[in-house]
């Protein structure tokens, strides 16, 4: 599918063929493009959690509104983020770069998250969001669909997953084959209304 299209025909959907099943490889596939959006300082902050387990799945459900698509979707994608990454992983994303290129980014990434915690957390989110909406088109290309998600207990899902301590969930991305057509889309804002040139 053309990317003009993909972005055209995106939809969150909400229901799915719970019978369609993508296999581990397509999953990871589609996780291996996500996994292409850029990131802050390319600090990777974003760790996927596929939720395949079916009873886990039932458990994220009961704390997510009862949505049916935790479910029934064919892939469920819990999306984190490792807020202290600029800390942790420096070295680690910037291996092969020069030294000297090295160095600098190390400093430069130091003063910028250090003593930050709000950057810190924004520009995890940002990750995130990036890769979500990556990992959205992705799925579109294929003839999939999905849908983002935010409405659940973030605490709740956190104990499910067992989600590390320096680490936040931004949203979920439920993935598969839709078993109605989504409604048509209302109350677009106009244009004029939503992009600005220059200033407000």
């Amino acid at each position: 599918m053309h990317t003009e299209e993909a972005i055209r025909t995106r939809r969150a959907v909400k229901a799915y063929d719970p019978s369609f099943q993508l296999s581990r490889e397509e999953q990871d596939e589609l996780l291996q493009l996500a996994l292409l959006a850029p990131s802050a300082f390319n600090l990777q902050h974003v760790r996927f959690v596929e939720v395949s387990d079916p009873a886990l799945r039932a458990q994220i459900r009961e704390v997510g509104w009862n949505q049916a698509q935790m479910t029934d979707a064919s892939m469920l994608v819990v999306i984190c983020a490792q807020v202290d990454s600029w800390e942790k992983n420096v070295r680690r994303v910037w291996e092969g770069a020069p030294s000297e290129v090295q160095d600098y980014m190390a400093g430069a990434i130091d003063a910028y998250y250090r003593g930050k915690p709000q950057v810190q957390r924004d520009e995890a989110m940002r990750s995130c969001g990036l890769m979500a909406q990556t990992l959205m088109l992705a799925a579109r290309a294929k003839g999939l669909d999905s849908c983002p998600m935010d409405g659940f207990d973030f605490d709740a899902v956190g104990k499910l997953i067992n989600l590390p301590d320096n680490h936040v969930i931004a949203l979920m991305v439920a993935v598969g084959k839709r078993a109605a057509e989504p409604k048509p889309r209302v109350g677009k804002l106009p244009f004029d209304e939503v992009v600005i040139r220059d200033r407000f």
